[in-house]
């Protein structure tokens, strides 16, 4: 077949698969969609030779963004507010809180009957259960649950990325931390106007319910369901978004082992990993520090929101033109001095606007490992790299409320070790190869040899 056979061949599909009314049709056209498939796995030009520049055939179909992309955005966009609410919710949930014990009118531990401080908050989970004193690893232990949430963020991630046009990625993945920061920036007004935990709770848990919705909205992806030899569901996709089908492909299913099972696969999924853990780390850790630096809770914690949002902006400037292993290192060190610096300045203005530069650093280094990890693995364990990765981000934010809880022990400590972990982050992404520019690649093999001296 020629250069223009695969392109042939889609309108030959698109032409048959569509009149449903002929079901020989149909079948012809769906043979006529095979051939195609493994011309594009192994594809030749006139000459008998590899040809290069084979068009994705999944894109050909759907196309790069129209409108069934932009629905797909704005519904999986949307679910990232409540997503916010939820992980960043323990800041007004357990917020630091003044207490006398009985009549001796000072903090002290073990105390049986605490008199707590309601001039700001009413009630917390704090004053709810008594969370002071041998207690108070239960409000970190209450943060860690909490980011169990964050799992569905990766998932939405990976479907906007496997419907999007490659020249749509880095203002999609940028775009797609934008509604994040827009519910972090809400919490402060809503924990204003709401100083009882549960009303609190129950003002940001209940518009979550519209969530239900995506279990009849948001689709497979037609990529992943082709990987895993699904071919008839991805038939389905492909005709809701383009009127179009999609028969059988060879590949072979991944999973998990697969990332770990050769060595520069896995080389780049520890690395990645740990870029993840850093950056939730850090991020979720310096946001709840910020809320515990002096003076006015709701300005600390709307400051900080503020400056990620910006940070969010900021990043797709930055993608376009500089490579993501770049952006990771470097932001990953102005993390790491930032916080060391803040170890060492007393408390004031100066502290919060490190802790905000922070947070915004470790902010965009999460836009960006987003669509780097994306792009760095193949089709079929490109779920998994993202859901090992993301698991290593929860336990990162899991990790943080413990950290913080070390201001007790000297208030400089908690910094200085949030410090330590973008430090060593920065300097193992230099084992990490670029991908700015690259096609989504589909095999093991593809993502085996990626990267590699000399291919």
């Amino acid at each position: 077949m020629a250069h223009d056979g695969p392109r042939q061949a889609i309108a030959i599909v698109l032409w048959y698969t569509m009149a449903d009314d002929w079901p020989s049709w149909h079948a012809i056209g769906k043979l006529s969609l095979s051939s195609y498939m493994m011309e594009m796995e192994n594809p030749k030009d006139d000459n008998g030779s590899k040809s290069p520049n084979m068009p994705n055939m999944i894109q050909d179909i759907t196309g790069a963004f129209g409108k069934y992309q932009l629905f797909l955005c704005l519904t999986i966009f949307i679910s990232k507010i409540f997503i916010a609410f939820h992980q960043m919710a323990i800041i007004f949930l357990a917020p630091k809180v003044s207490y006398t014990c009985g009549l001796e009118k000072i903090e002290v531990c073990p105390c049986a009957e605490p008199n707590y401080d309601t001039s700001i908050f009413t009630r917390t989970i704090i004053m709810e259960w008594d969370l002071i004193c041998d207690r108070k690893w239960l409000t970190s232990l209450t943060q860690a649950l909490f980011q169990f949430v964050g799992g569905t963020m990766v998932i939405g991630f990976v479907i906007v990325m496997e419907f999007m046009g490659s020249q749509h990625r880095e203002l999609a993945s940028a775009l797609y931390q934008v509604p994040f920061n827009i519910g972090h920036m809400l919490l402060p007004t809503i924990a204003y106007f709401l100083r009882d935990y549960t009303e609190f709770q129950l003002a940001i848990s209940a518009p979550a319910a519209i969530m239900l919705l995506y279990f009849v909205t948001v689709p497979e992806t037609p990529r992943w369901l082709i990987a895993v030899n699904r071919t008839d569901e991805a038939i389905k996709v492909l005709e809701r978004v383009a009127k179009a089908t999609l028969s059988s492909n060879q590949l072979k299913k991944g999973s998990i082992l697969d990332l770990f099972r050769t060595p520069n696969i896995r080389k780049n999924i520890l690395c990645m990993s740990f870029n993840w853990l850093a950056c939730s780390y850090c991020f979720y850790g310096v946001s709840q520090f910020v809320g515990q630096l002096s003076g006015d809770v709701f300005s600390n914690v709307a400051a900080s929101a503020g400056v990620t949002l910006l940070g969010t902006f900021s990043s797709i400037p930055l993608l376009k033109t500089i490579g993501r292993r770049t952006i990771v290192i470097v932001f990953n060190f102005i993390a790491a001095v930032c916080l060391f610096m803040l170890a060492l300045v007393p408390a004031g203005l100066a502290s919060i606007v490190l802790a905000c530069v922070g947070v915004v650093s470790s902010f965009i280094i999460f836009v960006v490992v987003y669509l780097y990890c994306s792009e760095l693995f193949p089709t079929v364990v490109r779920n998994a790299a993202i859901g090992v990765s993301s698991m290593s981000a929860r336990v990162g934010s899991m990790l943080a409320p413990f950290v913080i809880d070390l201001q007790g022990v000297a208030p400089w400590l908690p910094p200085l070790v949030f410090a330590i972990v973008p430090l060593i982050a920065g300097g193992i992404t230099f084992l990490l190869p670029e991908t700015k520019g690259c096609e989504l690649m589909t095999t093991i093999e593809e993502g085996e040899n990626f990267g590699k001296k000399g291919k």
